[in-house]
């Protein structure tokens, strides 16, 4: 089933009736999602939740139809965060733009399968805007996510857990994924994750490894993970799609990992807010308390989070977006 364009207005117009303020935003600073997304440890699940995605055949060959990933990583990590920043910290309109936004980037992005992967035969097609595939997409960024926080941090109580997922169910509506989709509480959740791990539709395509091999060897940039990141993201993958995306993972890396994630345990709890936590927060921070002027820390920090100095898609760089998909789909 798509999310058409219809289906995701009524999805929004849905969140704007709970969402906590239009300074706020949709979900607003007494939030779990705040607290989670707010801590620069997230990044610690970013190479996770990446594979887990491209563990998905639509995902992975949409990927590698895109060339500009090749060319420009570090665009596309930016070009992530900033859309799940925007929509987790910016204000209700910024929020309901970006998705609309998302969508619209989403819904020129489909195509066939050149090889059968996993439960998918050759030749079969696939589209971004597919509940199904942004489901998944969605539990990867939810679940890696306090899966990182709760790597360095105390991690959340039962309570806050289903606080949690019932935000994340807010934050897949802004995705247009309808909540009968959805599993009701987080204990569902995880069981769902679990069977999408275990089953035949997640699988490691040669698109896939090939995306990963590019990414982490630092072929596809001049930028490379460290050891101990990828070390730590072949640690906390599920091991039978470690073993697919041939991640080295011997003795010396798990020692890596180990060695790395002590030593931020120790210091980062005790770092300054300006360290700890992320630019598009702090950006919301200062937003809430009347201040819409970004410090200049502030938009050094969005530039090394989400690549531009304020959170949001600038009218002219989204335009030139869409006209470039807009002729990639003439072309084909």
């Amino acid at each position: 089933m798509l999310v058409s364009a219809d289906d995701l207005e009524k999805s929004l117009a849905a969140i704007g009736a709970s969402a906590a303020g239009d300074r706020e935003g949709i979900f607003g600073p007494a939030s779990i999602t705040w607290q989670v997304d707010r801590e620069a440890a997230v990044f610690l699940g970013a190479g996770r939740a990446l594979l887990l995605q491209l563990a998905h055949p639509w995902v992975a060959a949409a990927i590698a139809d895109q060339s500009r990933v090749f060319a420009d990583p570090l665009g596309r990590f930016h070009r992530t965060f900033n859309v799940v920043f925007t929509m987790v910290f910016g204000t209700s309109d910024q929020a309901l733009a970006m998705a609309r936004r998302l969508h619209q980037r989403h819904a020129v992005v489909e195509g066939v399968l050149p090889t059968a992967a996993g439960s998918f035969a050759a030749g079969s097609p696939y589209f971004a805007n597919e509940v199904s595939a942004l489901r998944w997409v969605h539990a990867t960024l939810v679940e890696s996510a306090l899966l990182a926080h709760d790597l360095v941090l105390p991690p959340l109580a039962d309570d806050a857990r289903e606080r949690y997922w019932s935000e994340a169910r807010l934050f897949a509506a802004l995705f247009g994924i309808p909540p009968d989709s959805l599993a009701p509480d987080w204990r569902s959740f995880i069981a769902y994750t679990q069977a999408m791990t275990d089953s035949d539709v997640l699988t490691v395509s040669p698109a896939a490894h090939d995306i990963a091999l590019q990414i982490f060897s630092g072929a596809a940039g001049r930028l490379r993970p460290p050891l101990w990141y990828r070390a730590l993201t072949a640690e906390i993958l599920p091991e039978r799609l470690r073993i697919g995306y041939e991640l080295p993972f011997t003795d010396a890396e798990s020692r890596s990992a180990g060695r790395a994630l002590a030593w931020i345990r120790r210091i980062y709890p005790a770092l300054p807010e300006r360290l700890r936590t992320v630019g598009p927060y702090q950006e919301a921070q200062a937003r809430i308390r009347g201040n819409n002027r970004t410090s200049l820390a502030t938009r050094w920090l969005n530039r090394l989070w989400i690549g531009q100095p304020r959170m949001g898609v600038p009218a002219r760089a989204g335009a030139v977006d869409m006209s470039r998909r807009r002729e990639r789909g003439r072309a084909g």
